[in-house]
Protein backbone atom coordinates (compact mmCIF):
# COMPACT_ATOMS: atom_id res chain seq x y z
CA UNK A 1 0.00 0.00 0.00
CA UNK A 2 2.81 2.40 1.21
CA UNK A 3 4.59 1.60 -2.50
CA UNK A 4 1.51 2.39 -4.29
CA UNK A 5 1.08 5.85 -2.71
CA UNK A 6 4.80 6.62 -3.07
CA UNK A 7 4.40 5.04 -6.79
CA UNK A 8 1.48 7.33 -7.30
CA UNK A 9 2.85 10.51 -5.57
CA UNK A 10 6.03 10.35 -7.41
CA UNK A 11 4.28 9.90 -11.28
CA UNK A 12 2.12 13.22 -9.88
CA UNK A 13 5.44 15.26 -9.05
CA UNK A 14 7.21 13.87 -12.71
CA UNK A 15 3.72 14.96 -14.26
CA UNK A 16 3.73 18.35 -12.97
CA UNK A 17 7.31 18.86 -13.60
CA UNK A 18 7.06 17.84 -17.45
CA UNK A 19 3.81 20.46 -17.37
CA UNK A 20 6.24 22.84 -15.88
CA UNK A 21 9.34 22.69 -18.27
CA UNK A 22 7.12 22.30 -21.37
CA UNK A 23 5.35 25.83 -19.96
CA UNK A 24 8.54 27.28 -20.06
CA UNK A 25 10.81 26.46 -22.21
CA UNK A 26 8.80 25.00 -25.54
CA UNK A 27 5.06 26.30 -25.17
CA UNK A 28 4.27 29.98 -27.50
CA UNK A 29 4.92 32.81 -25.69
CA UNK A 30 2.61 34.66 -27.96
CA UNK A 31 -1.10 36.24 -26.96
CA UNK A 32 -3.76 33.93 -28.21
CA UNK A 33 -5.00 37.38 -29.36
CA UNK A 34 -2.15 38.72 -31.38
CA UNK A 35 -2.80 39.60 -34.52
CA UNK A 36 -0.19 39.47 -37.35
CA UNK A 37 -0.61 43.30 -39.07
CA UNK A 38 1.21 45.63 -36.99
CA UNK A 39 0.52 48.36 -38.94
CA UNK A 40 -3.11 47.86 -38.67
CA UNK A 41 -2.82 47.53 -34.45
CA UNK A 42 -1.14 51.00 -34.69
CA UNK A 43 -3.39 52.91 -36.62
CA UNK A 44 -5.97 51.59 -34.22
CA UNK A 45 -4.02 52.88 -31.25
CA UNK A 46 -3.60 56.34 -32.62
CA UNK A 47 -7.59 56.24 -33.56
CA UNK A 48 -8.25 54.81 -29.87
CA UNK A 49 -6.10 57.45 -28.53
CA UNK A 50 -8.04 60.40 -30.36
CA UNK A 51 -11.26 59.03 -29.66
CA UNK A 52 -9.95 58.87 -25.88
CA UNK A 53 -9.25 62.44 -25.74
CA UNK A 54 -12.18 63.06 -27.32
CA UNK A 55 -13.84 61.56 -24.76
CA UNK A 56 -11.52 63.67 -21.73
CA UNK A 57 -12.40 66.70 -23.67
CA UNK A 58 -16.49 66.01 -22.44
CA UNK A 59 -15.25 65.36 -18.83
CA UNK A 60 -17.78 67.48 -16.63
CA UNK A 61 -16.37 67.98 -13.00
CA UNK A 62 -19.07 70.28 -11.94
CA UNK A 63 -20.82 69.21 -9.04
CA UNK A 64 -24.67 68.41 -10.20
CA UNK A 65 -26.67 70.61 -9.11
CA UNK A 66 -30.07 68.66 -9.21
CA UNK A 67 -29.66 65.17 -7.63
CA UNK A 68 -32.75 64.04 -9.26
CA UNK A 69 -33.92 63.17 -12.13
CA UNK A 70 -32.27 66.29 -13.64
CA UNK A 71 -29.21 65.46 -12.13
CA UNK A 72 -29.85 61.68 -14.01
CA UNK A 73 -30.14 63.32 -17.10
CA UNK A 74 -27.27 65.45 -17.44
CA UNK A 75 -25.54 62.20 -16.40
CA UNK A 76 -27.39 60.55 -19.50
CA UNK A 77 -26.39 63.12 -21.76
CA UNK A 78 -22.88 62.95 -20.58
CA UNK A 79 -22.66 58.99 -21.14
CA UNK A 80 -24.30 58.98 -24.94
CA UNK A 81 -21.63 61.54 -25.49
CA UNK A 82 -18.79 59.58 -24.63
CA UNK A 83 -20.55 56.52 -25.93
CA UNK A 84 -20.88 58.39 -29.31
CA UNK A 85 -17.04 58.73 -29.40
CA UNK A 86 -16.55 54.76 -29.48
CA UNK A 87 -19.09 54.39 -31.90
CA UNK A 88 -16.85 56.71 -34.71
CA UNK A 89 -14.24 54.91 -33.19
CA UNK A 90 -15.41 51.72 -34.22
CA UNK A 91 -16.95 52.60 -37.32
CA UNK A 92 -12.87 53.82 -38.37
CA UNK A 93 -11.66 50.41 -37.08
CA UNK A 94 -14.31 49.02 -39.27
CA UNK A 95 -13.58 50.46 -42.67
CA UNK A 96 -10.09 48.98 -43.29
CA UNK A 97 -9.74 45.27 -41.94
CA UNK A 98 -6.26 43.91 -40.61
CA UNK A 99 -4.26 42.56 -43.67
CA UNK A 100 -3.24 39.27 -42.17
CA UNK A 101 -5.84 36.47 -41.98
CA UNK A 102 -6.18 36.00 -37.86
CA UNK A 103 -6.70 39.65 -37.81
CA UNK A 104 -9.34 39.25 -39.88
CA UNK A 105 -11.09 36.59 -38.34
CA UNK A 106 -10.18 38.37 -34.59
CA UNK A 107 -11.23 42.21 -35.08
CA UNK A 108 -14.99 41.64 -36.24
CA UNK A 109 -15.33 39.18 -33.09
CA UNK A 110 -13.51 42.50 -30.83
CA UNK A 111 -15.88 45.06 -32.16
CA UNK A 112 -19.33 42.56 -31.58
CA UNK A 113 -17.71 42.10 -28.11
CA UNK A 114 -17.13 46.29 -28.79
CA UNK A 115 -20.63 47.20 -29.67
CA UNK A 116 -22.08 44.52 -26.93
CA UNK A 117 -21.04 46.94 -24.44
CA UNK A 118 -21.47 50.08 -26.29
CA UNK A 119 -25.68 48.80 -26.07
CA UNK A 120 -24.99 48.42 -22.22
CA UNK A 121 -23.81 51.95 -22.09
CA UNK A 122 -26.53 52.78 -23.64
CA UNK A 123 -28.81 50.77 -21.62
CA UNK A 124 -27.40 52.53 -18.37
CA UNK A 125 -27.87 56.27 -19.84
CA UNK A 126 -31.66 54.70 -20.71
CA UNK A 127 -31.69 53.97 -16.92
CA UNK A 128 -30.44 57.51 -16.07
CA UNK A 129 -32.97 58.74 -17.72
CA UNK A 130 -35.48 56.54 -16.62
CA UNK A 131 -34.65 57.98 -13.09
CA UNK A 132 -32.53 55.26 -11.61
CA UNK A 133 -29.77 55.78 -9.85
CA UNK A 134 -28.42 51.77 -9.90
CA UNK A 135 -24.78 51.08 -11.28
CA UNK A 136 -23.95 50.03 -14.34
CA UNK A 137 -24.24 46.35 -15.24
CA UNK A 138 -22.12 45.49 -18.54
CA UNK A 139 -22.66 41.98 -20.22
CA UNK A 140 -20.27 39.11 -19.53
CA UNK A 141 -18.39 36.36 -21.29
CA UNK A 142 -17.39 33.10 -19.42
CA UNK A 143 -17.80 34.65 -16.39
CA UNK A 144 -15.41 37.78 -17.16
CA UNK A 145 -16.90 41.39 -17.87
CA UNK A 146 -16.94 42.92 -21.29
CA UNK A 147 -14.48 45.28 -20.81
CA UNK A 148 -12.01 42.80 -19.77
CA UNK A 149 -11.75 40.97 -22.37
CA UNK A 150 -12.08 43.81 -24.58
CA UNK A 151 -8.63 45.39 -22.62
CA UNK A 152 -7.61 42.16 -22.75
CA UNK A 153 -7.14 42.19 -26.72
CA UNK A 154 -6.17 45.52 -26.84
CA UNK A 155 -3.76 44.73 -24.57
CA UNK A 156 -2.48 42.32 -26.57
CA UNK A 157 -2.15 44.03 -29.55
CA UNK A 158 -0.25 47.08 -28.53
CA UNK A 159 -3.73 49.40 -28.09
CA UNK A 160 -4.17 50.24 -24.48
CA UNK A 161 -6.03 53.66 -26.07
CA UNK A 162 -8.52 51.33 -27.68
CA UNK A 163 -9.64 49.46 -24.04
CA UNK A 164 -13.06 50.83 -23.12
CA UNK A 165 -12.88 53.80 -20.98
CA UNK A 166 -13.29 52.88 -17.15
CA UNK A 167 -15.56 55.95 -16.24
CA UNK A 168 -18.78 55.62 -17.78
CA UNK A 169 -19.06 59.75 -18.42
CA UNK A 170 -15.77 59.62 -20.28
Amino acid sequence: MRFAARFILSVICGAIAIMWVYAFFFASKEAINKIGDTEWAQRAEVRCKEAELERIALADYRLITDPGTGGLAQRAELVDKATDTLVRMLADLQATPPADEKGRALIPIWIADYNTYISDRRAYSAQLRDGSNAAFAESTFEGLPLAERIATFAGDNRMPSCSPPIDLSV
